[in-house]
Protein backbone atom coordinates (compact mmCIF):
# COMPACT_ATOMS: atom_id res chain seq x y z
CA UNK A 1 0.00 0.00 0.00
CA UNK A 2 3.41 2.11 -0.18
CA UNK A 3 3.28 5.16 -2.61
CA UNK A 4 5.38 6.17 -5.66
CA UNK A 5 4.77 8.90 -7.76
CA UNK A 6 6.73 9.26 -11.08
CA UNK A 7 7.51 13.12 -12.37
CA UNK A 8 9.27 12.94 -15.72
CA UNK A 9 12.15 10.44 -15.31
CA UNK A 10 12.44 10.70 -11.56
CA UNK A 11 10.73 8.90 -8.74
CA UNK A 12 10.09 10.02 -5.33
CA UNK A 13 9.33 7.44 -3.09
CA UNK A 14 6.86 7.86 0.50
CA UNK A 15 6.37 5.68 3.41
CA UNK A 16 8.07 3.16 0.79
CA UNK A 17 9.35 0.22 3.20
CA UNK A 18 6.12 0.62 5.16
CA UNK A 19 5.01 -2.39 3.11
CA UNK A 20 8.64 -5.02 4.24
CA UNK A 21 6.81 -5.66 7.43
CA UNK A 22 5.21 -9.09 7.44
CA UNK A 23 2.74 -8.14 10.72
CA UNK A 24 -0.97 -7.10 9.16
CA UNK A 25 -0.75 -3.36 8.22
CA UNK A 26 -3.79 -0.50 8.76
CA UNK A 27 -4.77 1.07 5.35
CA UNK A 28 -2.42 3.48 4.23
CA UNK A 29 -2.45 7.23 5.06
CA UNK A 30 -5.90 6.36 8.11
CA UNK A 31 -9.18 7.64 7.69
CA UNK A 32 -9.96 11.62 7.95
CA UNK A 33 -10.34 12.66 11.55
CA UNK A 34 -13.74 13.08 12.80
CA UNK A 35 -17.05 11.87 10.83
CA UNK A 36 -17.53 12.56 7.18
CA UNK A 37 -20.47 12.30 5.02
CA UNK A 38 -19.61 10.45 1.42
CA UNK A 39 -23.36 10.73 -0.03
CA UNK A 40 -23.11 13.64 -2.04
CA UNK A 41 -19.17 11.64 -3.79
CA UNK A 42 -19.73 11.65 -7.54
CA UNK A 43 -19.76 9.07 -9.20
CA UNK A 44 -17.45 8.48 -12.10
CA UNK A 45 -18.59 8.11 -15.78
CA UNK A 46 -15.90 7.15 -17.77
CA UNK A 47 -14.77 9.04 -21.17
CA UNK A 48 -12.08 8.90 -23.67
CA UNK A 49 -8.85 10.38 -22.04
CA UNK A 50 -5.47 10.59 -23.77
CA UNK A 51 -2.02 8.54 -21.91
CA UNK A 52 -1.54 10.68 -19.09
CA UNK A 53 2.10 12.70 -19.86
CA UNK A 54 3.21 11.26 -16.05
CA UNK A 55 3.22 7.97 -14.68
CA UNK A 56 3.45 5.89 -17.59
CA UNK A 57 7.48 5.15 -18.03
CA UNK A 58 7.77 1.45 -19.84
CA UNK A 59 8.73 0.19 -17.01
CA UNK A 60 9.85 1.22 -13.10
CA UNK A 61 11.55 -0.38 -9.90
CA UNK A 62 9.95 -0.66 -6.57
CA UNK A 63 11.65 -2.36 -3.59
CA UNK A 64 13.80 -4.34 -6.15
CA UNK A 65 11.11 -5.38 -8.62
CA UNK A 66 10.79 -4.29 -12.22
CA UNK A 67 6.86 -3.05 -12.90
CA UNK A 68 6.12 -3.07 -16.69
CA UNK A 69 3.02 -0.71 -17.88
CA UNK A 70 0.53 -2.09 -20.12
CA UNK A 71 0.16 -0.56 -23.34
CA UNK A 72 -3.48 -1.25 -23.10
CA UNK A 73 -5.78 -1.93 -20.52
CA UNK A 74 -8.14 -3.76 -23.12
CA UNK A 75 -9.59 -7.19 -21.43
CA UNK A 76 -7.73 -7.08 -18.39
CA UNK A 77 -9.78 -8.60 -15.63
CA UNK A 78 -8.30 -9.74 -12.42
CA UNK A 79 -9.09 -11.08 -9.14
CA UNK A 80 -7.07 -10.73 -5.87
CA UNK A 81 -7.13 -8.01 -2.57
CA UNK A 82 -8.29 -4.27 -2.85
CA UNK A 83 -6.93 -2.34 -0.25
CA UNK A 84 -7.22 1.74 0.26
CA UNK A 85 -5.12 4.86 1.05
CA UNK A 86 -6.23 8.24 2.83
CA UNK A 87 -5.81 11.02 4.72
CA UNK A 88 -2.06 11.01 4.30
CA UNK A 89 -1.90 11.42 0.78
CA UNK A 90 -4.81 13.73 0.79
CA UNK A 91 -4.05 16.60 -1.64
CA UNK A 92 -0.43 15.01 -2.64
CA UNK A 93 0.80 14.69 -6.50
CA UNK A 94 -0.19 11.21 -7.48
CA UNK A 95 2.02 9.04 -10.05
CA UNK A 96 -0.42 11.11 -13.00
CA UNK A 97 0.60 14.33 -11.41
CA UNK A 98 -2.93 14.98 -10.44
CA UNK A 99 -3.59 15.56 -6.61
CA UNK A 100 -4.57 13.10 -4.53
CA UNK A 101 -8.31 13.53 -3.18
CA UNK A 102 -9.39 10.61 -0.90
CA UNK A 103 -13.11 11.69 -1.24
CA UNK A 104 -13.36 11.17 -4.95
CA UNK A 105 -13.54 7.96 -6.84
CA UNK A 106 -9.82 6.92 -8.14
CA UNK A 107 -7.47 4.03 -7.42
CA UNK A 108 -3.53 3.09 -7.56
CA UNK A 109 -2.58 0.01 -9.72
CA UNK A 110 0.96 -1.25 -10.73
CA UNK A 111 0.47 -1.58 -14.39
CA UNK A 112 -2.49 -0.04 -15.88
CA UNK A 113 -1.90 2.52 -17.94
CA UNK A 114 -2.42 6.25 -16.28
CA UNK A 115 -5.54 6.85 -16.26
CA UNK A 116 -8.03 4.03 -17.04
CA UNK A 117 -10.87 3.45 -15.86
CA UNK A 118 -11.94 -0.10 -14.18
CA UNK A 119 -14.98 -1.40 -12.30
CA UNK A 120 -14.74 -3.14 -8.82
CA UNK A 121 -16.41 -5.41 -6.84
CA UNK A 122 -16.32 -6.93 -3.69
CA UNK A 123 -16.72 -10.43 -4.19
CA UNK A 124 -18.29 -10.76 -0.39
CA UNK A 125 -21.32 -8.27 -0.69
CA UNK A 126 -21.77 -7.85 -4.74
CA UNK A 127 -21.13 -3.98 -4.29
CA UNK A 128 -19.86 -2.55 -7.58
CA UNK A 129 -18.34 0.85 -8.40
CA UNK A 130 -16.19 2.32 -11.16
CA UNK A 131 -13.23 3.76 -10.30
CA UNK A 132 -10.85 5.99 -12.35
CA UNK A 133 -6.70 4.87 -11.80
CA UNK A 134 -4.59 7.98 -11.75
CA UNK A 135 -2.08 6.45 -9.16
CA UNK A 136 0.80 3.63 -8.99
CA UNK A 137 0.50 1.29 -6.38
CA UNK A 138 -0.21 -0.58 -4.18
CA UNK A 139 3.68 -2.24 -3.30
CA UNK A 140 2.49 -4.00 -0.16
CA UNK A 141 3.28 -7.96 -0.78
CA UNK A 142 0.21 -9.29 -2.80
CA UNK A 143 -2.53 -5.97 -3.28
CA UNK A 144 -3.72 -5.75 -6.79
CA UNK A 145 -5.85 -2.72 -6.62
CA UNK A 146 -5.21 0.89 -3.99
CA UNK A 147 -8.56 2.06 -3.21
CA UNK A 148 -9.75 5.67 -2.60
CA UNK A 149 -11.23 5.88 0.94
CA UNK A 150 -14.39 7.02 -0.67
CA UNK A 151 -14.45 4.05 -3.06
CA UNK A 152 -13.42 1.74 -0.30
CA UNK A 153 -16.68 3.01 1.57
CA UNK A 154 -18.83 2.01 -1.34
CA UNK A 155 -17.47 -1.41 -1.21
CA UNK A 156 -17.86 -1.73 2.89
CA UNK A 157 -13.86 -2.10 3.13
CA UNK A 158 -13.19 0.25 4.82
CA UNK A 159 -13.17 -1.13 8.34
CA UNK A 160 -11.48 -4.21 7.47
CA UNK A 161 -8.74 -2.50 5.42
CA UNK A 162 -8.69 -4.97 2.61
CA UNK A 163 -11.12 -6.88 0.63
CA UNK A 164 -11.76 -9.70 -1.99
CA UNK A 165 -12.18 -7.92 -5.39
CA UNK A 166 -12.98 -8.45 -9.06
CA UNK A 167 -11.38 -5.56 -11.15
CA UNK A 168 -12.08 -4.97 -15.10
CA UNK A 169 -10.79 -2.42 -17.34
CA UNK A 170 -13.58 -0.46 -18.82
CA UNK A 171 -13.46 0.76 -22.46
CA UNK A 172 -15.14 4.33 -22.46
CA UNK A 173 -16.35 4.03 -26.22
CA UNK A 174 -18.29 1.03 -25.61
CA UNK A 175 -19.07 2.18 -22.19
CA UNK A 176 -23.13 2.57 -21.63
CA UNK A 177 -24.04 2.13 -17.85
CA UNK A 178 -27.65 1.26 -18.77
CA UNK A 179 -26.00 -1.84 -21.06
CA UNK A 180 -23.14 -3.05 -18.66
CA UNK A 181 -23.50 -6.51 -17.70
CA UNK A 182 -24.01 -7.43 -14.13
CA UNK A 183 -21.26 -7.35 -11.52
CA UNK A 184 -19.99 -11.05 -10.35
CA UNK A 185 -22.20 -12.56 -7.57
CA UNK A 186 -21.07 -12.26 -4.45
CA UNK A 187 -18.83 -15.93 -3.11
CA UNK A 188 -21.49 -17.96 -1.74
CA UNK A 189 -18.67 -19.65 0.39
CA UNK A 190 -15.12 -17.05 0.72
CA UNK A 191 -13.74 -19.22 2.64
CA UNK A 192 -13.31 -22.32 0.16
CA UNK A 193 -12.10 -19.72 -2.94
CA UNK A 194 -9.11 -17.76 -1.55
CA UNK A 195 -5.81 -18.99 -2.59
CA UNK A 196 -2.09 -17.95 -3.47
CA UNK A 197 -1.31 -19.67 -6.68
CA UNK A 198 2.48 -19.91 -7.03
CA UNK A 199 2.21 -21.47 -10.40
CA UNK A 200 0.53 -23.16 -13.46
CA UNK A 201 2.19 -26.22 -15.89
CA UNK A 202 0.65 -28.39 -18.77
CA UNK A 203 3.18 -30.62 -17.29
CA UNK A 204 2.61 -32.66 -13.71
CA UNK A 205 6.23 -32.72 -13.53
CA UNK A 206 7.26 -29.23 -13.03
CA UNK A 207 4.32 -28.72 -10.41
CA UNK A 208 5.60 -31.95 -8.51
CA UNK A 209 9.16 -30.02 -8.83
CA UNK A 210 7.64 -26.54 -7.63
CA UNK A 211 5.58 -28.14 -4.92
CA UNK A 212 8.78 -30.29 -3.65
CA UNK A 213 10.61 -26.91 -3.18
CA UNK A 214 8.02 -25.77 -0.94
CA UNK A 215 7.26 -28.31 1.08
CA UNK A 216 7.23 -27.39 4.62
CA UNK A 217 5.85 -24.10 3.78
CA UNK A 218 2.43 -24.65 4.80
CA UNK A 219 0.01 -27.67 5.76
CA UNK A 220 -2.02 -26.25 2.84
CA UNK A 221 0.37 -26.21 0.16
CA UNK A 222 -1.61 -28.77 -2.60
CA UNK A 223 -1.61 -28.83 -6.74
CA UNK A 224 -5.38 -28.71 -8.52
CA UNK A 225 -5.79 -29.74 -11.69
CA UNK A 226 -8.47 -27.66 -13.82
CA UNK A 227 -9.23 -26.69 -17.36
CA UNK A 228 -8.39 -23.30 -19.02
CA UNK A 229 -9.50 -22.47 -22.34
CA UNK A 230 -9.62 -26.36 -23.10
CA UNK A 231 -5.83 -27.43 -21.85
CA UNK A 232 -5.52 -29.03 -18.13
CA UNK A 233 -3.06 -27.20 -15.98
CA UNK A 234 -2.03 -28.42 -13.20
CA UNK A 235 -1.93 -25.50 -10.84
CA UNK A 236 0.75 -25.27 -7.28
CA UNK A 237 -1.50 -23.25 -4.88
CA UNK A 238 -1.73 -21.96 -0.79
CA UNK A 239 -5.16 -22.02 0.57
CA UNK A 240 -8.07 -22.24 1.21
CA UNK A 241 -7.29 -19.28 3.50
CA UNK A 242 -9.77 -17.33 5.78
CA UNK A 243 -8.03 -14.17 5.58
CA UNK A 244 -5.97 -11.53 4.08
CA UNK A 245 -3.46 -11.49 6.99
CA UNK A 246 -2.88 -14.84 6.78
CA UNK A 247 -1.91 -14.19 2.95
CA UNK A 248 0.43 -11.80 3.78
CA UNK A 249 2.02 -14.15 6.30
CA UNK A 250 2.58 -16.77 3.55
CA UNK A 251 3.36 -14.77 1.08
CA UNK A 252 6.24 -13.18 3.09
CA UNK A 253 7.14 -16.88 3.78
CA UNK A 254 7.30 -17.30 -0.51
CA UNK A 255 9.68 -14.25 -0.90
CA UNK A 256 12.35 -15.39 1.83
CA UNK A 257 12.07 -18.71 -0.65
CA UNK A 258 12.53 -17.05 -3.38
CA UNK A 259 9.70 -16.88 -4.63
CA UNK A 260 8.22 -13.68 -6.57
CA UNK A 261 5.88 -14.52 -8.54
CA UNK A 262 2.20 -15.50 -7.41
CA UNK A 263 -1.14 -14.18 -8.09
CA UNK A 264 -4.50 -14.39 -5.50
CA UNK A 265 -7.32 -16.16 -6.87
CA UNK A 266 -10.54 -16.53 -6.27
CA UNK A 267 -12.48 -19.58 -7.03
Amino acid sequence: MNRIIFIGVWITAASLFAGCSTKPQRPDGGPPPGAVDLSGVNEVTPKAEPRSKYGNPQSYEVLGKRYYVMQSSTGYKERGIASWYGNKFHGRRTSSGESYDMYAMTAAHKTLPLPTYVSVTNLRNGKNIVVRVNDRGPFHLNRIIDLSYAAASRLDILQGGTGLVEVSAIDPADYQPDRQPPPPAPLARPVTGFFIQVGAFADLGNARRLSARLAGLDRSLHISQAVVNGRTLYRVRLGPLLDTEAADVLVAALLRRGVSEYRITVD
